[in-house]
């Protein structure tokens, strides 16, 4: 088991292997379908986005409403390869991982590769579960998309699995999507 902090580092990315288990601390922003499109206007529009997204980590997760004493509703990742559209705008913004479920396209493999990033597994239908890895939560931008909207998450020891690596190594390279 590693443990990493966010902001993401080079050195930190490049120890990581595909299958590696990870307790992830730090912020992490939470951002879902119609989020990703309107960083992509304001990204193609040139203008300033909400967060700084240098080293950062995008989760594809959209919580449910917060129960009353929680900090957060259930978190968990929704499918990621919706969001391979928006992978290369994202990293060239400088995000270094993202956090989802599922397989990624041939794409987004050697996207992550030429970047140097990380892309994790969260464990699906634990939403609830590892919403007792967060600390804190904050909504950032877009709050008129309720449960898509960006959010700052600071999370402790939040468990994942490396999915693909720096080096553009999977666990579903066998089922990578041919898109």
């Amino acid at each position: 088991m590693k443990s990493i902090t966010t902001p993401l580092n080079y050195e930190s990315i490049k120890s990581l292997k595909a299958g590696d288990e990870v307790r992830l601390s730090g912020v992490i922003y939470t951002a879902r379908d119609q989020a990703h499109k309107r960083l992509m206007t304001l990204i193609k529009n040139n203008k300033k986005l909400p967060v700084d997204l240098q080293k950062q980590i995008i989760y594809y997760c959209g919580p449910t409403k917060t129960p009353k004493g929680k900090i957060i509703g259930s978190c968990g990742p929704t499918t990621s390869l919706r969001m391979d559209l928006f992978v290369e705008p994202l990293l060239k913004k400088g995000i270094l991982g993202m956090i989802g479920k599922g397989r990624r396209s041939k794409l987004v493999h050697d996207l992550i590769k030429s970047h140097k990033a990380v892309y994790f597994l969260a464990p699906s239908g634990c939403g609830a579960l590892l919403s007792e890895f967060v600390v804190s939560k904050e909504t950032v931008a877009f709050k008129d998309l309720g449960p898509e909207a960006l959010r700052k998450l600071t999370v402790k020891n939040f468990p994942l699995i490396v999915g693909i690596d720096s080096n553009g190594c999977g666990l579903f390279s066998q089922f990578t999507a041919k898109i």
